[in-house]
């Protein structure tokens, strides 16, 4: 065309159907999305690529005020935008605040007084959590704890977490923790007025950071395509439909659950890697770099001894979760792998 080689990437998006290896779930949510309708929402994480979505959304649902919180300024000014078509950043329904600032989170939960909070703040890269450890901990831990208490204080009704299949059966400091979040969570729906619970599924395609991403980025500049292991592989939904999900559990899910999203057959992260390549038309190599410290080359959804069933909804299995007391963290077997693991792996800054 014109004169000039043409690829398939000039002519159509990546198809995500191509890469997840099944059709997009498509959940109907406005029969059960009235807990939404009328009510005080609050997002934490709401710049992320979770976090965005949810707040777009749920902003559908016509709640009486949809309160977004996060640390990155940019991230709140891109997600008010989208939804708003405007991003002056001017509204008390925009919060820069970190969960890590317990005090600085009492005072948005006192002054918005939130009945159904989504909880999708973390920090999420495997690798750099190996390297710092107590900042996944501080943040994943800690600032869970923070939103917890807050939204016991004021009487949240409905308290959504959005954990991660990393938790189950952890190996790493981002699965460990987020395990921990969830039995934070589980502890708060025995001891807290309403319904607390946390949701996990796998890796989200088109996330910032993801997979996709970084395979793109990589294809563009010409190669390689870094792939840890060639048998590596990995549970997958899209963003919007993993939301969807989430605001589905939100409505489903009974007190100290976790409910464990169905995301069809585990993907061959090398296959991802082979698709995009061939829909580039380009020839790049693919290179093998090795599992990193703390992944595993295959995920499961469960931890062993867990059980669960599907009460409500085809794709969604209900599991119960013993809880922990914010009183017990110290002794946390968690915590006490990351403080053994924390100084073999932390930088040295001499």
């Amino acid at each position: 065309m014109v004169g000039r080689k043409v690829h398939l990437s000039d002519i159509r998006e990546v198809d995500m159907e191509d890469l997840l290896g099944r059709r997009q779930i498509h959940t109907d949510v406005a029969e059960i999305a009235d807990y939404l309708n009328n009510r005080v929402v609050l997002i934490t994480g709401a710049g992320g690529s979770i976090g965005s979505e949810l707040a777009r959304q749920v902003h559908r649902f016509g709640p009486k005020e949809l309160v977004m919180l996060d640390r990155d300024e940019s991230a709140l000014h891109a997600v008010q935008l989208s939804i708003y078509g405007k991003g002056l950043l001017d509204t008390p329904d925009v919060v820069l605040a970190d969960i890590r600032d317990a005090q600085v989170i009492e005072e948005v939960f006192a002054l918005h007084r939130p009945e159904v909070v989504f909880h999708a703040a973390a920090l999420k890269h495997l690798p750099m959590l190996e390297q710092y450890p107590e900042e996944g901990w501080k943040t994943n831990v800690q600032g869970t704890l923070n939103v917890l208490e807050a939204a016991r204080k004021v009487g949240c009704v409905h308290f959504v977490n959005v954990s991660t299949d990393k938790a189950a059966d952890p190996s790493c400091t981002l699965g460990r923790t987020k395990r921990t979040a969830e039995r934070l969570t589980a502890w708060y729906s025995a001891n807290a007025h309403g319904t607390y619970i946390s949701v996990r599924f796998g890796n989200v395609l088109g996330s910032r950071g993801s997979v996709l991403h970084s395979f793109m980025e990589q294809i563009r500049r010409g190669g390689p395509v870094t792939v840890t292991h060639p048998d590596i592989t990995r549970y997958f939904m899209t963003v919007p439909e993993a939301c969807q999900l989430v605001i589905q559990a939100g409505a489903i899910g009974e007190a100290g659950e976790v409910l464990v999203f169905d995301m069809g057959e585990p993907v061959r992260i090398l296959d991802v890697a082979r698709r995009l390549v061939s829909q580039s038309g380009k020839e790049i190599e693919i290179t093998f770099t090795g599992l990193r410290h703390g992944e595993k080359l295959h995920e499961a959804l469960f931890s062993a001894g867990e059980y669960g069933i599907r009460r409500c909804h085809p794709l969604i299995t209900h599991v119960p979760v013993q809880g922990l007391a914010p009183e017990d963290l110290a002794a946390d077997p968690s915590r006490l792998e990351l403080a053994l693991a924390a100084p073999g792996r932390r930088p040295s800054y001499s």
